[in-house]
């Protein structure tokens, strides 16, 4: 039996194991929070929601249709950071720390596993970087959750300090946005808590800045001429991003600059909320969609389409109208290949969101397309930010925003090509030109 399994799993691609994988601790995830000592004896969890909350937290989204604090118990809500953990860090990855804590060998599929899951461009040194990735994560939340103890310990005893702050940091690191503080206020009491709002933020940046990055930043000592091009990219990205939807957000909104800062950064891909959405303007609404939808960096614990691959996308596009460009920039030169990888993954993302935006206003005819459509960003980008419609959503919406999340969280082109099937052309067809624009 054992065998004919390992033999069944040698067989199928990496991306058919990933999804298996976390199809399988979803589901763990929601059976476990059906039990009764995971929630409040007046407060039953039924499947459709317990599905939803474990499918959110795997996918680090943060989306809920019932109110985590008020719901749960202690044990519910390790479970929710173990699930939490697990989504961050990923299938392949605590298959390499499982691997590694029992003492045995990682093997060549599960180093591929980890490779896709990654997006590494090849397998030199993948168990050395996962092991640093590793160590990166864990003291990074012990970091945060002994600064967020400090933080919640004047408004809590300490015993329940330490789980809010531990919960919090594993949250914020991984960029999931869940809480557990009661109702759907987030962190709204704390919106002019400064250190509440820098550790926070903090924490959402390291997590979605990319491992790959901060290592290479780490080796070079922050030196920028000596950094990789993805790193460089990467770099860019964020801090362009950050500054731009804060001057964005401030504009467009009553939000203090602290308030603006804030949701600039949870746009990338958290879920927290110092300032709730209902009050954005539709042109904020609008910066807050495109912030979503980009998301985080390659190799993080964060969603979206990437930095990396909007830059590629918007830089092909312009350097395209220009006379004798050839792709370089930052004294490097863009492969061909790049380019096309990232046009993929741009299409594969908007067919997501507007299916999706299609189909939850085909059952849901009373709700506006504006929050429609930030829902379901939110679920692809696995950002987990809502004007407030999630736990109202029918069955068959809740159902269309889980699939985003686990697209979203995978990758819209690794779902794409589970059933792919290899083989040799042998021929091709005459090439001809068409028109464009």
């Amino acid at each position: 039996m054992i065998k004919n399994l390992e033999y069944w799993i040698n067989k199928q691609s990496p991306a058919r194991i990933l999804s298996l994988g976390f199809a399988l601790v979803i589901l763990m995830g929601a059976l476990l929070f059906m039990l009764p000592i995971c929630h409040k004896a007046n407060e039953p969890v039924d499947f459709i929601d317990a599905l939803f909350v474990s499918t959110s937290a795997v996918c680090v989204t943060g989306l809920t249709t019932i109110p985590i604090g008020d719901t749960f118990t202690p044990i519910g809500y390790t479970i929710l950071a173990i699930l939490i953990q697990i989504g961050g860090l990923g299938v392949a990855s605590v298959g390499v720390l499982f691997t590694l804590l029992i003492g045995r060998k990682v093997g060549l599929k599960t180093r591929q596993l980890v490779v896709e899951a990654m997006n590494f461009s090849s397998y030199g040194g993948v168990v050395q970087i996962m092991i640093v990735f590793l160590k990166i994560t864990f003291f990074t939340e012990l970091i945060g959750a002994v600064l967020s103890f400090l933080i919640f310990l004047p408004n809590y005893s300490p015993p329940a300090a330490l789980g809010i702050g531990l919960f919090h940091s594993i949250s914020a690191f991984n960029n999931a946005g869940f809480d557990i503080l009661g109702a759907y206020d987030s962190l709204s009491a704390y919106a002019n808590n400064v250190p509440m709002n820098l550790v926070t933020t903090i924490l959402v940046i390291i997590g979605g800045f990319g491992f790959y990055a901060l290592m290479d930043l780490y080796q070079n000592r922050f030196q920028w001429r000596y950094l990789r091009l993805n790193t460089k990219v990467v770099t860019f990205m964020t801090i362009f991003l950050l500054i731009s939807g804060t001057i964005l957000l401030k504009w467009t909104t009553d939000e203090t600059w602290l308030e603006a800062w804030f949701q600039s950064v949870i746009a990338r891909t958290a879920g927290f909320s110092t300032f709730s959405l209902a009050k954005f303007t539709q042109p904020a609404l609008l910066v807050f969609c495109v912030l979503m939808f980009i998301g985080a960096s390659p190799g993080s614990t964060g969603g979206g389409i990437k930095t990396t691959t909007f830059f590629a996308v918007a830089f092909q596009a312009i350097s395209s109208t220009v006379e004798n460009n050839r792709d370089e920039i930052f004294h490097r030169k863009f492969p061909s290949l790049v380019f096309r990888k990232a046009l993929t993954v741009l299409f594969y993302g908007l067919a997501v969101v507007f299916v999706g935006t299609f189909l939850i206003l085909f059952f849901e005819p009373d709700l506006d397309l504006s929050s429609v459509l930030v829902e379901v960003t939110s679920a692809f980008a696995t950002v987990g930010s809502t004007v407030g419609i999630t736990p109202g959503l029918s069955t068959p919406s809740k159902i269309v925003l889980m699939i985003c999340m686990f697209i979203g969280r995978l990758g819209p082109t690794t779902i794409a090509t589970l059933y792919i099937v290899k083989g040799m052309n042998e021929a091709s067809y005459t090439e001809e030109d068409i028109m464009i624009g």
